[in-house]
């Protein structure tokens, strides 16, 4: 169990946002932090702590007026730290190659490998043959949807009919890398995390594992440790201090604040 850093971009900026306020109307989210340092900031700074299998994920959608500057920083992201972090958003078979040429470690997918709600098999099958498994990460991130958590995609603002299960992440685990999951509902909250969603990754023993969203304390650590066996890696975003929240980034790092667990 690892900790995984991010760079969310969005507007052309390195932001933390309320996850399920995000809309491609306006180009609007519900903003936490909004950093007066580009993208390659943090990306040298994970670099330098040795912090591999982060994620990079372009919030503004493809025909966006802002993706471009999103584009741009990824790429000094990248630039920075090649080899070094994953990227997502947008990600289909037109440009996935160009952000391994980029130097990322793995392109995230979600979108592109679902249509009218359900996987779409040939396009995952595409991509796999397109970049290798090796290369390619699912973000199988979900919402609760009246009686249980369903995958989620372009950005969080369509629901799928997949549930989110262990018997999805068995099913789709043979065509990926690794997982990504945010837990939309309290992703940005910092107001804790989803329990249930923890404890169907850790009922899963494939691939490497990565839950993001509401994580604000060590006891939100040690019940992710305890209920996945450890095998599940974090990703903490507006809680830490690099974004304005309370957790100091170096507590994390020299695992302090998890009690060197």
């Amino acid at each position: 169990m690892k900790f995984r850093p991010c760079i969310d971009i969005h507007n052309g900026s390195v932001k933390q946002i309320v996850g399920g306020t995000l809309s491609d109307r306006g180009n609007l989210a519900e903003d936490n932090f909004v950093s007066e340092y580009d993208a390659a900031f943090y990306a040298n700074m994970y670099r330098e702590d040795g912090l591999t299998g982060g994620h990079i994920i372009l919030l503004n959608k493809a025909d966006s007026e802002y993706y471009e500057a999103d584009l741009a920083q990824a790429k000094e992201a990248l630039t920075a730290f090649p080899r070094g972090l994953q990227i997502g958003g947008g990600v289909n078979l037109q440009n996935a190659e160009s952000f391994l040429d980029m130097q990322a470690s793995h392109v995230i997918v979600t979108s592109f490998v679902f249509r009218d709600g359900r996987i779409d098999w040939d396009h995952l099958k595409q991509l796999v043959s397109l970049v290798g498994r090796e290369h390619l990460v699912l973000d199988l991130s979900c919402r609760f949807v009246q009686d249980d958590y369903y995958i989620v995609t372009d950005r969080w603002q369509k629901v799928t009919k997949q549930h989110f299960s262990v018997e999805t992440l068995e099913m789709l685990s043979e065509y990926c890398d690794e997982f990504l999951v945010h837990a939309v509902d309290v992703e940005g909250k910092t107001s804790g995390i989803e329990k249930q969603v923890i404890q169907r990754m850790g009922q899963f023993q494939g691939c490497p594992m990565t839950y993001a969203g509401g994580i604000h304390s060590p006891q939100d650590l040690q019940y992710i440790a305890k209920a996945a066996n450890e095998t599940v890696d974090y990703t903490i975003g507006s809680a830490l201090d690099l974004f304005g929240g309370s957790i100091a980034y170096k507590s994390i790092v020299s695992g302090e604040f998890t009690g060197a667990m």
